[in-house]
């Protein structure tokens, strides 16, 4: 297991721009799931996943949710809330929820992309990407604003690594929701995230490149079997290049 870890760690010092390769794609690949699949399915009832995460083979997810696939619940605080809101909301405001997407990834959305902001949240954002991009590749100076309306979601999809680097951070703003991960390679693991209005995910590496995600709609917004309502959400969220 150590060897493996070392190996793993090689892998994730190297400059983004390998992740492009399909070879790198595949031997990162190959690590996680050996590992997954290696680890110790028989001690299945002793392993436990964080608060904010759920699965039925939390034996093949446990790892990826101490590396790569993390939440800070309470991250901003209301009055940060408000104050980044404050300064999207005129734009946002002007702008139509869209139906359709280039990748088809994405229903009922707005979105801009801003490089200025206010003081105040100026702050907020060197915050969050001195915490969420520590070890790996700056962000990019733009940072996207994504509006989902009530009744938007997101689909399956995996970021495309022409836009993107290995890392993705993103508050939720206004509302809780769920994030549903699946692999890429074995669709029968998947894992439930419990993102709650106000929080951070940071999503890197094997969840980047091994895993889709998506948005849950509200007719299937449960988590444990409890329904979570999903309002109006906006997220901040922060990109390094590829």
């Amino acid at each position: 297991m150590t060897a493996v870890f070392q190996k793993l760690s090689r892998f994730m010092c190297l400059r983004c721009l390998k992740w492009q390769s399909p070879a790198y794609l595949h031997c990162i690949s190959r690590d996680f799931h050996r590992t997954f699949t290696a680890d110790t399915t028989s001690n299945k009832c002793n392993i436990s996943l964080p608060s904010y995460a759920h699965s039925t083979t939390p034996e093949h997810v446990h790892l990826l949710l101490q590396h790569d696939m993390t939440v800070s619940e309470d991250f901003v605080s209301e009055k940060e809330e408000k104050s980044l809101l404050q300064e999207i909301e005129p734009y946002m405001a002007r702008l139509r929820y869209e139906y359709s997407h280039w990748d088809d990834a994405i229903h009922g959305y707005r979105e801009t992309e801003r490089s200025e902001w206010n003081a105040t949240n100026t702050h907020i954002l060197l915050r969050l990407k001195d915490f969420a991009f520590k070890d790996v590749n700056k962000p990019t100076e733009f940072v996207h604003v994504l509006d989902l309306e009530k009744d938007g979601l997101i689909k399956p999809h995996k970021d495309s690594v022409r836009f993107c680097g290995d890392t993705i951070a993103g508050i939720s703003l206004l509302s809780d929701c769920i994030m549903r991960l699946v692999a890429i390679e074995n669709t029968n693991i998947t894992v439930d995230i419990h993102l709650k209005q106000r929080s951070l995910y940071i999503m890197r590496n094997a969840a980047r490149f091994d895993f889709t995600h998506e948005i849950l709609h509200n007719d299937h917004s449960y988590f444990k079997d409890k329904r979570v309502e999903k309002g109006r959400r906006v997220s901040i969220i922060c990109r390094n290049n590829p």
